[in-house]
């Protein structure tokens, strides 16, 4: 039986424990309706042109979790960002975890999505908002046909959340290969603001393979700061769906830290449907071996006066491969629109590989869009003159490195994880260069 057929026949007994009266009903039965017609993606469809997922889809995953798996806090803590008090959603194997977690109804909701889903007092959220700009794609559809707890999370208007709030979905390598489909809702009121962290870790050498999807919505004069940390085991693999809707005035800030993993395709998708938004896409990757990363973003531009900047840096060694695919798209109507994308990449090793295809789509005539793509190596010249001040060669690219990726780290707003993504950059790299960024 075939990883696609399995999924299906574990939707029908998954329908046996649904509430047939439930909102997500119908939606469920037309989801995997999108993905029977459609099945995973393959490099016959453009957008998967350099992403393959054929070996993802070959071991036998167990699809359900249902019981609780004990996890002691010591032996995680340091994936958390400890340093400060932060708000936590942990899920374990794809169910709850309430000793890990702290979570808050008070002025603010930080939940879960199956009380938001099966709660009559969250249900004018979920009907407004839930699915509402998720691509109909085969893997959101996939999500969505089985999506059963995440993260739920509803900023009030004029509420500034007066700390983090973490997402971390831990798998504990239990099962011999694990599937996993998490699906999270933000909601931010408007003029409310946010710092959210969202992390996927597998604790063993199994196999996981995580199907995600986050829907953002901010409403106007929102402030929504996101972060996805990704330095996984080399047996996890993840496919992160991410949409977000700005409303008017909104700034949304969304930074991607990939730097490990077997496979990792992010999906970032913004949309600016009000005047006067502000949108950035940062990211970092730093692979090694045959690891894979594959940024694929998306900020369309539908009302006027509009901004949006995305800067995504790659370093790349031995065997790994990089792919940006990197679109903008201004409508007719959003004139005065000021769109930057820049996507500079190294290779240190000779096997390594990039492939970018920045893109832009332009129907208004009174913009300002920039796109470009740089793909080199280190610069030999920096190198011998570092190497002239008696710096070893390593520490001497590692300086490369750091300065290389500091357009992105400087505009991480959280003290504290700025720090610990320093920290895993001199881990990734091999070096203590003993400052910050």
């Amino acid at each position: 039986m075939s990883f696609k057929d399995k999924l299906l026949s574990s939707y029908i007994a998954l329908e046996d424990y649904l509430e047939f009266d439930s909102p997500l009903h119908e939606l469920r039965n037309n989801a995997i309706k999108i993905f029977e017609e459609k099945g995973f993606p393959t490099k016959k469809e453009e957008a998967w042109k350099y992403t393959s997922l054929n070996s993802l889809l070959k071991p036998d995953y167990c699809v359900f979790s249902n019981k609780e798996r004990n996890v002691e806090l010591k032996n995680v803590r340091k994936y958390f960002l400890h340093e400060i008090d932060t708000y936590k959603l942990v899920f374990v194997d794809g169910v709850y975890n309430s000793f890990l977690s702290e979570t808050t109804h008070d002025s603010l909701d930080v939940c879960l999505m199956s009380a938001a889903l099966n709660k009559s007092k969250y249900k004018p959220i979920i009907e407004t908002y839930f699915n509402k700009i998720a691509k109909s794609d085969s893997l959101t559809a996939l999500n969505t046909a089985f999506t059963k707890e995440g993260a739920y999370i509803h900023i009030p208007a004029h509420k500034e959340v007066e700390k983090p709030i973490e997402i971390i979905n831990f798998s504990t390598g239990n099962e011999a290969s694990m599937f996993l489909q998490p699906r999270n809702l933000i909601v931010v009121g408007e003029n409310a603001h946010v710092q959210i962290i969202e992390r996927h870790q597998s604790l063993s050498s199994n196999e996981v393979l995580t199907n995600s999807v986050t829907e953002i919505f901010a409403e106007k004069r929102a402030y929504v700061d996101y972060y996805k940390i990704q330095t996984d085991e080399a047996t996890a693999s993840l496919i992160d769906n991410t949409y977000i809707s700005q409303q008017r005035d909104t700034v949304c800030r969304v930074h991607t830290f990939a730097f490990g993993g077997n496979l990792v395709r992010n999906n970032l998708n913004f949309y600016q449907k009000g005047e006067n938004c502000d949108s950035t896409l940062k990211g970092i990757t730093i692979l090694k071996g045959k690891q894979h990363v594959d940024h694929n973003t998306l900020v369309h531009h539908i009302a006027p006066n509009c901004e949006s900047h995305q800067d995504y840096k790659g370093l790349f060694a031995e065997s790994s491969t990089g792919v940006f695919n990197g679109k903008i798209v201004v409508e007719k109507d959003a004139q005065k629109t000021d769109a930057f994308q820049q996507n500079n990449n190294i290779l240190i090793d000779d096997k390594a590989t990039i492939n970018a295809k920045p893109q832009l789509e332009i129907f208004a005539d009174d913009v300002k869009c920039s796109h470009g793509c740089t793909i080199g190596q280190f610069d030999e010249d920096a190198l011998f003159y570092l190497r002239s001040r008696g710096i070893g060669l390593k520490e001497a690219r590692a300086l490369l490195m750091y300065a290389f990726a500091n357009t992105v780290l400087e505009s991480v707003k959280i003290p504290e994880l700025k720090m610990r993504i320093n920290k895993l950059i001199a881990n990734k790299i091999g070096v203590s260069l003993g400052f910050d960024l």
